[in-house]
């Protein structure tokens, strides 16, 4: 049991509590007030230590600032270095100057509801998300470390939603043209018909492309950042095959031709992988040019999965074949991106609907009861 002893200073005579942690350490807590203060928190221990939800007051005096290197260095080393950047990035950037000196167990709901409204006033929503985010997961991390008994930031009320851009669907017309104005034609064939992510098309080898079966084995990813390319597995670490119309087959007979299967399918000036197509005007590519040339939307090498979608649901492929050729983690997933791709589908359930009720002779208007 806890022991509460008085002891005088120059203030005034103040109360200690002594007490023992739940592994049997002996250790104490001074400056209270009143005899009855001290006895309020003897008894709060007790039953803290009784329900399992003690918490060691030297724990919960760690800042965020001591605890992010673990909660980061943990990220790296599960994440892909596209996935683990932003994160670091939104540490410096965000979380650590507001953050990063408070005493984890300070941090109230209310505070972290505020930081948040402010962030959202200046950025844009998949910012705030990733800042609270980090902020979350340390706390998260506290409380697994006992801590914290629970994570003051997950109490917030609101954050700020984000809103997906319009998809750009292009024509095939339109893909063409692009093609032809472009300095990498059979790349642009193969994002738009193949629905490879950028990396992932840059990363692919002559091995990786079996065209006699008509199939693109999709098994790496070479992804830009801070001017280094980064080669690893693809998004999600799901390895896959794609299918090759037998157009872009042929196309790509001749663009393998004479090459080693560890060579690249799409090499930049260099030899080595090609760099990331920017469409903005301070950073103006061949990509760029090719889409001026073929008086085609502004959009960006990525947006090309868009299109490869939506000419694979008009050529009749369900939504499990477009999610295996994309990549996507799951069937749900590829709805939820692309759902207007698939109105159609909703026409002919509401066309099969109708048409079992006039099979079956119901009528189609109720008597009116007279």
């Amino acid at each position: 049991m806890a022991t509460i002893e008085s002891y005088e200073t120059a203030a005034g005579r103040r109360y200690m509590v002594r007490y023992r942690t739940p592994d049997r350490r002996q250790t104490k807590k001074r400056g209270f007030r009143t005899k009855r203060d001290a006895e309020r928190f003897a008894a709060s221990v007790e039953v803290s230590k009784n329900r399992g939800e003690w918490i060691d007051p030297a724990d919960a005096r760690a800042t965020v600032g001591e605890l992010a290197p673990a909660w980061l260095e943990g990220k790296r080393g599960g994440l892909k270095p596209s996935s683990y950047r932003p994160l670091e990035a939104s540490w410096r950037n965000y979380v650590e100057p507001r953050w990063s000196t408070v005493t984890v167990s300070d941090i109230r709901p209310t505070e972290v509801q505020l930081w948040v409204s402010e962030l959202s006033t200046g950025k844009s929503a998949t910012t705030v998300q990733r800042a609270y985010g980090v902020l979350a997961g340390i706390l998260d991390g506290a409380v697994r470390d006992r801590r914290l008994l629970s994570n003051p930031a997950r109490a917030i009320d609101t954050l700020p939603r984000k809103t997906r851009k319009p998809h750009v669907f292009l024509s095939h017309e339109q893909v063409h043209a692009i093609a032809d104005a472009s300095k990498y034609p059979a790349l642009v064939l193969v994002l738009a018909y193949c629905g490879l992510r950028w990396g992932e098309a840059v990363g692919l080898q002559v091995r990786d492309v079996d065209l006699e079966r008509r199939r693109i084995k999709v098994e790496r990813n070479a992804v830009e950042l801070s001017g280094r390319i980064h080669e690893g597995t693809p998004k999600s670490h799901h390895r896959r095959a794609v299918p090759v119309p037998r157009f872009l087959a042929t196309r790509l007979v001749e663009h393998v031709e004479g090459k080693e299967p560890a060579d690249l399918v799409f090499p930049g000036p260099d030899g080595r992988h090609l760099r990331s197509a920017r469409v903005h005007a301070a950073n103006y590519s061949w990509f760029a040019s090719a889409l001026d040339a073929a008086g085609a939307p502004r959009i960006t090498p990525h947006d090309l999965r868009h299109t490869a979608a939506s000419f694979a649901v008009s050529a009749g492929a369900n939504v499990k074949a477009v999610q295996r050729m994309l990549g996507h983690a799951s069937a749900a997933m590829t709805l939820d991106t692309y759902a207007e791709l698939f109105d159609k589908d909703l026409d002919a359930v509401g066309d099969a609907l109708d048409d079992v009720v006039s099979r079956a002779g119901v009528p189609k208007k109720c008597p009116d009861g007279r």
